[in-house]
């Protein structure tokens, strides 16, 4: 009878023991959590994890994507860490030698610019223009089809960025030309990098039509009609 009541009561300090650890486990993950840093690189890039120390000329973090990594930016690559608890440190500081004209609170505009147009701008039309182009370059067949979608991908790193504003994170911002220089800064390498991958695709597409129906194009234009072999 004795052995039939200890079965329950250990079966239920079992469960009250798990239910415990699961709590202890969970809080603590969620502790974790919430006490993480806020890194801003100078790319406009946010990570978003513990740091570990700033010391020996980079911010160690760790790597919650991956088991016992740690991330290490070295400090010309951060702008400023923001702490769980409020507290800042900022690493970018005005330098003329070094071609840093900004003042660190127009370097922070610039830095919000790159951010919105990484989020926002999405040069599709740059990507689909430099698609044909390169498809009819290589249509052709011709040995030099490949400057058409290239030639193309260099004259998008000059033309002017329409910012629109369903992508500016803060109205505000527009009003400061650091986030603006900055917004087209990562804008134009958005519109090459898109165009390079349209023009190679378009090109590779272009060249395996030709390979297959150049046979069929005509070979010459003859009295007002096209001749073919």
């Amino acid at each position: 009878m004795i052995f039939g009541i200890l079965v329950p009561l250990s079966f239920l300090m079992t469960k009250r023991l798990l239910a415990l650890l699961f709590l202890f486990i969970f809080s603590g993950e969620s502790s974790f959590s919430q006490n993480k840093d806020t890194i801003i690189l100078m790319n406009g890039n946010i990570v978003v994890e513990r740091v570990l120390d700033t010391l020996l000329g980079a911010v160690t973090a760790w790597d919650s994507k991956r088991l016992n990594k740690k991330l290490h930016y070295e400090y010309d690559d951060v702008y400023g860490v923001f702490y769980a608890d409020g507290n800042k440190k900022y690493f970018y500081r005005q330098d003329t030698a070094r071609y840093m004209w900004f003042t660190r609170d127009e370097m922070g505009f610039f830095v919000k610019g790159e951010r919105d147009a990484r989020k926002g701008f999405k040069a599709r039309g740059a990507m689909y223009t430099a698609g044909v182009i390169g498809f009819f370059g290589g249509a052709t067949g011709a040995f030099f089809a490949p400057l058409a979608p290239y030639g193309f991908m260099a004259i998008t790193g000059a033309t002017k960025v329409r910012i629109k504003h369903n992508t500016i994170s803060n109205p505000a911002y527009i009003d400061s030309d650091a986030y603006i220089l900055g917004y087209e800064r990562t804008a134009r390498y958005k519109r090459k990098v898109r165009s390079l991958l349209g023009g190679t695709v378009g090109l590779a597409l272009g060249y395996a039509f030709y390979a297959i129906f150049n046979n069929s194009y005509p070979t010459d234009y003859q009295n007002g009609k096209f001749v073919y072999k």
